[in-house]
């Protein structure tokens, strides 16, 4: 029998969706947005710190833009912003390009969920012209939907990606497991109701209610999958 929720919903007996985050979750890009972020520090003039640099994991451009600029002591007026805005994707284009490779178990977790008939969505504060030449290296096939940074008013750590995400998919955002390696993005995927499977990958991730960790993608199952968002779905009351 289906478990009963405390709202008194039957839910169903595993997610119906799942939601995944792109960079340092399914790919290991993280490294370039911190070569460009660097290589922008250094262009304005000055160069980024690693306590402002860690908190730009999974931040939108623009709030890593802002943090950059507070970081470097400049004024963020709108026409420089812009300019550093268009410098950084540039960039940031330029070393994807070069290549992206896959964070460990990756490709096979993605393998594993489209095997298994759940339907997925990519959910990522990058851009769309980025994202789009990602989608070069995850296969854009395997993804019912995606929700990318500069398609959504707030980005993570606000919870719009992610309810947009499920609204694309038809699937009630608790019903769907998301899939995030950052602060940013668990929190992100808690404020819109969605339990979270935290699997860090440049930075810690707090415990809060309904996360699960796991130290990496590989050897993952549906079982733990489930298991993972049965114990997210309790541990925030649904």
């Amino acid at each position: 029998m289906p478990e009963a929720g405390l709202s008194g919903l039957e839910l169903p007996h595993r997610p119906r969706a799942l939601l995944w985050d792109m960079d340092g979750t399914l790919l290991d890009s993280e490294r370039h947005w911190d070569v460009a972020l660097r290589d922008l520090a250094r262009y304005l003039g000055g160069s980024l710190t690693d306590s402002i640099r860690a908190q730009m994991v999974g931040a939108s451009t623009a709030m890593s833009i802002g943090l950059l600029f507070t970081d470097l002591g400049l004024r963020p007026d709108p026409r420089a912003s812009a300019e550093a805005h268009s410098w950084l994707l540039e960039r940031t284009g330029e070393l994807f390009d070069e290549g992206l490779t896959w964070r460990p178990g990756a490709e096979a977790a993605l393998d594993l969920v489209g095997a298994a008939g759940l339907p997925m969505a990519l959910v990522t504060n990058t851009s769309r012209a980025l994202t789009e030449r990602a989608l070069g290296t995850l296969g854009r096939e395997r993804f019912t939907a995606s929700v990318c940074g500069d398609e959504v008013q707030r980005g993570k750590p606000e919870p719009e990606p992610y309810l947009r995400a499920a609204e694309l998919l038809g699937v009630a955002v608790e019903h769907c497991l998301t899939i995030e390696d950052s602060p940013t993005g668990a929190s992100a995927a808690g404020a819109a109701g969605c339990p979270v499977l935290v699997v860090p990958c440049e930075v810690t991730v707090p415990e809060r209610a309904g996360r699960v960790f796991r130290r990496s993608l590989e050897g993952l199952t549906l079982a733990e999958l489930t298991g993972a968002w049965h114990a997210g779905t309790t541990a925030m009351g649904q």
